[in-house]
């Protein structure tokens, strides 16, 4: 399934929200493109592609006008809604996955109880390499400011003031993809 399809379907032509989320899916794409090719990661291009251009297919449901998305839901649940948004337009499962794990760098069912997060509980930490190689691009890119590439010092930073285990989970997939 071409993921053109979806976004086309969700995102208008010409509106801020469509930019944005063109913008950011693009930057994580390269990133991921990158970094697979640098590590020679067993993956095919084209579905790293795919999950990484439809990994926030869900931000239009949520209320983050910022961004101008114009939902109702919490921002925190854009990749649960964006997973069933993918589920339901028959996408594979992988690709549902990845949007349900990219958020931070994971978020545990300890998180959800301890933060009252409004998600179902579960886990939704990113297992599979294409989970942890979308999730790690998608930490230097973000959807508002100037857009520009984080650096390795911001994210680490900006991730320190969850849990030790989610600065934990992005050092892990730091060693794993950054360069040797």
């Amino acid at each position: 399934m071409n993921y053109l399809t979806v976004i086309n379907k969700y995102y208008p032509a010409g509106s801020l929200c469509r930019g944005i989320f063109l913008r950011h899916s693009r930057q994580v794409t390269d990133k991921a493109l990158n970094i697979a090719r640098d590590h020679r990661l067993d993956l095919q291009y084209d579905i790293i592609e795919t999950a990484a251009m439809l990994h926030d297919i869900g931000i239009f449901l949520t209320d983050a006008k910022d961004i101008d998305c114009h939902g109702t839901e919490p921002y925190i649940r854009h990749g649960i809604l964006g997973a069933e948004l993918l589920r339901e337009e028959g996408f594979d499962e992988m690709f549902a996955r990845v949007a349900e794990r990219h958020t931070g760098a994971g978020i545990t069912n300890e998180d959800i109880i301890r933060q009252g997060l409004p998600i179902p509980p579960g886990n939704y930490c990113p297992e599979t390499l294409l989970e942890k190689l979308i999730c790690y691009a998608d930490k230097f890119f973000s959807k508002s400011g100037n857009m520009e590439e984080k650096s390795i010092e911001h994210i680490r930073h900006s991730l320190s003031r969850f849990t030790p285990d989610t600065l934990e989970r992005f050092d892990s997939m730091h060693r794993m993809f950054s360069a040797s």
